[in-house]
């Protein structure tokens, strides 16, 4: 999908929700299962994911069109993007350990562990394969990772109401996270008709 064909808001909602990258790609499911029991730690791990993902896509894109593909070398893509992320995430993880001590220490692993989330890897092999110029690779950067922070403070405000509540055994723990996990990709798949 081109930003041309469909406008701003199409492709907004296109990659929020009828394309998540969670519910759709299932790309990021790690950190959404494993940061997911707080709203308040799910929107900083969101938030982190948001920034990298938008600046990945760009460094990227900048990276492939004026390096890698003058130079040929193209088939250096993924470790290109991979050290792009790595850097990015390195300096978001420089500031939160500063800024937002607080926010570092709850999210904990996860946090180095944006460097391999594959949903940030994704969209920049996605804005390459799908032959994105700047402005889509960046707008399809932040709005995945929109569509991102948005599943993963959904799935965090669920498990919130359903701590205190009495669920059968079998099912406590990350059992159920996978149920609503399953429950919330078939209620975002109705999405998929909005935008063709």
């Amino acid at each position: 999908m081109r930003l041309s064909d469909v406008g701003v808001f199409l492709f907004f909602i296109n990659c929020v929700l009828s394309n998540n990258m969670i519910f759709s790609r299932f790309l990021g499911t790690c950190p959404f299962l494993g940061v997911s029991s707080k709203v308040e730690t799910a929107t900083g791990m969101g938030l982190a994911v948001t920034f990298v993902m938008g600046l990945a896509s760009l460094f990227a894109w900048v990276a492939y069109e004026y390096l890698l593909v003058p130079l040929g070398l193209q088939y250096l893509n993924t470790i290109a993007f991979i050290f792009i992320i790595a850097t990015l995430v390195q300096l978001v993880e420089m500031f939160m350990k500063k800024s937002l001590p607080a926010l570092y220490s709850a999210l904990g692993i996860y946090l180095p562990l944006i460097t391999t989330n594959c949903a940030v890897l994704g969209v920049a092999l996605l804005n390459m394969n799908n032959g994105y110029n700047l402005l889509e690779s960046v707008l399809n950067g932040v709005f995945s990772a929109l569509g991102f922070l948005l599943a993963i403070v959904i799935m965090a405000g669920i498990r919130e109401r359903l701590e205190p509540s009495d669920i059968p055994s079998p099912f406590k723990g990350f059992s159920i996270s996978l149920v609503i996990a399953g429950m919330l990709s078939v209620a975002f798949m109705g999405f998929g008709g909005l935008v063709k």
